[in-house]
């Protein structure tokens, strides 16, 4: 059996995104309903069979595992899957995307299950904006929760902020500041047409371009061929440590170099972030307990439905599926 994953566009797939849980203790306006209905834990898959995917795709090639949500920290035990994780032969970075609230408590314990970096999610550094975002959060525990990372020892900690126009966009400047000041990564991400949030999102968006012309009236970026192996171009900003990223997927189409799949909450093997192409993972599993093969045929098998790129365009709303089931 092939020990790599190539779609049919030459790409080779390495990096694996998996959200192991659709709950999270914030409802940001861009990922999720304010009243969210969550999942049946039945329908989720069990850590067990998360960490038996993470197995199958290490043993076909994959070298990145990112656990997403939702919010990862909020699933009962979720470091002992990290743990497992962290142990795979082959897997050369486990990963984290967390909206911060829970790192204070999480924090040293990830660094020693073998995470080697974090990316924490930062919209705006105004208490009373953040709550307006977020809808339940309180900015003060996610600061605390960056500065428990940073003392952790993570190998590179990242910002990432989603910028709508009228919310937070003129924080961009504040935000890079804030990350050069506690030698920080940030990225800017364009936001996301999935799942129905009840807001007008072309009124609310704003470019990677406009964000990137806002920070050059402050600071000096020079482009650099840095990669994490995921969608940001990165930036170095002049004299100094941190890089700034973009991700952007309405105004610089990343797809032609897309290495990563995506285990949505359900156990969907998601092939494309803005398509609906996926295989049932979930069924697989619970239907060949064990059983490693079966699993690892219908991985190879899906790479011929993986699909050339996205078609996202600002204001559309096209992917039912909220991002939280998704992951982030």
């Amino acid at each position: 059996m092939t020990t790599q994953l190539i779609d049919t566009f030459n790409r080779k797939i390495t990096y694996l995104r998996m959200s192991v849980t659709d709950r999270c203790d914030f409802r940001c306006v861009y990922c999720m309903d304010e009243k969210m209905t969550f999942l049946p834990r039945a329908q989720l898959l069990t850590l067990e069979e998360l960490a038996w995917l993470g197995r199958a795709f290490v043993e076909l090639g994959v070298t990145k595992i990112r656990l997403t949500g939702g919010e990862p920290l909020v699933r009962k035990n979720i470091v002992q899957l990290f743990e497992e994780l962290g142990q795979l032969p082959g897997l050369r970075e486990l990963v984290l995307t967390t909206n911060g609230s829970q790192l204070s408590r999480f924090a040293h314990a990830l660094r020693a299950a073998g995470v080697k970096r974090i990316n924490i999610s930062l919209d705006t550094l105004d208490p009373e904006r953040f709550r307006q975002i977020s809808r339940t959060g309180q900015l003060e525990q996610v600061l605390q929760g960056i500065e428990a990372a940073r003392m952790a020892g993570f190998n590179r900690i990242k910002l990432n902020a989603v910028i709508l126009k009228h919310r937070n966009h003129q924080e961009v400047v504040d935000l890079v500041q804030f990350a050069i000041d506690r030698g920080l990564d940030i990225s800017f991400i364009e936001e996301m047409p999935l799942g129905e949030t009840g807001r007008d999102r072309a009124e609310a968006f704003y470019s990677s371009e406009e964000i990137r012309r806002d920070l050059e009236r402050q600071f000096t970026l020079v482009p650099t061929t840095e990669t994490t192996e995921g969608p940001s171009r990165y930036y170095q900003i002049m004299h100094c440590q941190t890089r700034v990223g973009f991700i952007s997927p309405h105004s610089h189409n990343f797809c032609d170099t897309c290495n990563r799949v995506r285990i949505t909450t359900e156990g969907q093997l998601l092939l494309c972030l803005g398509q609906e192409h996926a295989v049932d993972l979930r069924r697989i599993i619970r239907a060949h307990p064990g059983e490693m093969g079966p699993l690892k045929q219908a991985i190879i098998k899906a790479m011929s439905i993986k699909p050339q790129s996205h078609s996202f365009h600002p204001g559309e709303q096209k992917i039912m599926r909220y991002m939280n089931v998704t992951g982030g």
